[in-house]
């Protein structure tokens, strides 16, 4: 495994991070003339603590982590393409993703011009383990593994995952933004052991805090520090920064969302399962299911008329005829089920 510094873009070793007037500062005053705010105006006329060091506090128990290992962001979506930036040199080097999987990580790419190489899953939704590493180079610098993953809502074997964290030479990424729904535990216990592994979570699904736009890259002090390097000052505004922290203090209503939701897809399963034009319906992990019908455009479009609205994933590969459904509240789901049942009448005339 190489080291994290041979990994690293040279251009990110050798540029002088930006120094913010608050990442200068350490201590206590009361007087601050450092930041060319407006003094006069009160509530949100400061900057941001641009390392959210209050709410890495709060985090620190929920992940089992120290806050040297926890980077925020604005959405996950930043940290993949912070980690884009930070290790692969633009126009050079690759990427490897797993297909079906999330598309961000290739617009990301795309972006910021690096190459990607798609591997896809087997029949089973699992990592061709041999493919991926059959595919690995000195260009491709890093792996993003989505589990459970999206939109196939299943778990990566656990061997599986721990296998292409050690023989993979570049930097892996375990995307978690679904890890509460399962059963399995998370790949944060193996970041003491792996430098190269950074976790990716979220707080837009479990916690249900989508419109803040708050995420988190879980990793060595070491990838967390080039994280704080290249990340803009003050990436994490002062709304989300607080409501984030109201929210973290009722960890017991969490749980009881989780019961619910998981409960809600057990029985929508159930009652999907009882539909004509239902043929198959995969085991999930995480707070959606994807369904494999007989039409998926007809569909999707005869609820699009209804005035609900689902994924239609039936082009995406691996997935045809496929439509991805989130776990809504009761009455959302007995509104799909009925307006689905209606359809399934209408199919039998």
């Amino acid at each position: 495994m190489k080291k994290i510094k041979e990994l690293v873009c040279p251009h990110i070793l050798s540029m002088t991070p930006y120094a913010s007037a608050r990442s200068e500062f350490k201590g206590n005053a009361n007087v601050f003339l450092d930041a060319n705010e407006n003094t006069i105006r009160t509530n949100y006329n400061r900057y941001p603590d641009p390392l959210q060091n209050d709410l890495k506090k709060a985090i620190e128990p929920l992940v089992e982590l120290d806050a040297t290992q926890i980077f925020l962001g604005n959405g996950s979506d930043e940290a993949i393409d912070l980690l884009l930036r930070i290790f692969c040199n633009s126009g050079k080097d690759a990427i490897i993703t797993l297909p079906p999987t999330y598309g961000m990580y290739e617009v990301s790419a795309c972006l910021n011009n690096i190459q990607v190489i798609e591997v896809p899953l087997e029949l089973d939704y699992q990592p061709n383990v041999e493919g991926i590493l059959a595919a690995q180079s000195e260009r491709t610098k890093i792996l993003f593994l989505c589990s459970p993953n999206n939109p196939t809502g299943n778990d990566f074997d656990v061997g599986k995952l721990q296998q292409l964290i050690e023989k993979f030479e570049g930097i892996v990424v375990v995307d978690e933004a679904y890890i509460h729904f399962s059963t399995q535990a998370s790949c944060t216990r193996w970041i003491q052991k792996y430098p190269n592994l950074v976790v990716l979570q979220t707080f837009s699904k479990a916690w249900g805090m989508a419109g803040i736009r708050l995420g988190m890259a879980l990793a060595s002090p070491e990838i967390i520090a080039l994280f704080n390097k290249v990340k803009p000052p003050y990436n994490v505004n002062v709304l989300t920064q607080k409501y984030a922290l109201s929210q973290l203090q009722d960890w017991s209503t969490l749980k009881e969302d989780i019961a619910t939701i998981l409960s809600e897809r057990a029985l929508l399963a159930k009652a999907l399962s009882k539909l004509v034009f239902v043929e198959e319906i995969y085991p999930s992990a995480s707070n959606f299911l994807l369904v494999k019908v007989t039409e998926a455009d007809t569909i999707y479009q005869y609820l699009i008329e209804q005035g609900i609205i689902i994924r239609n994933r039936s082009k995406v590969i691996l997935c045809d005829n496929c439509l991805r459904i989130t776990i809504g509240t009761k009455v959302e789901n007995e509104k799909l089920l009925a307006v689905l049942s209606s359809y399934s009448t209408l199919k039998i005339k």
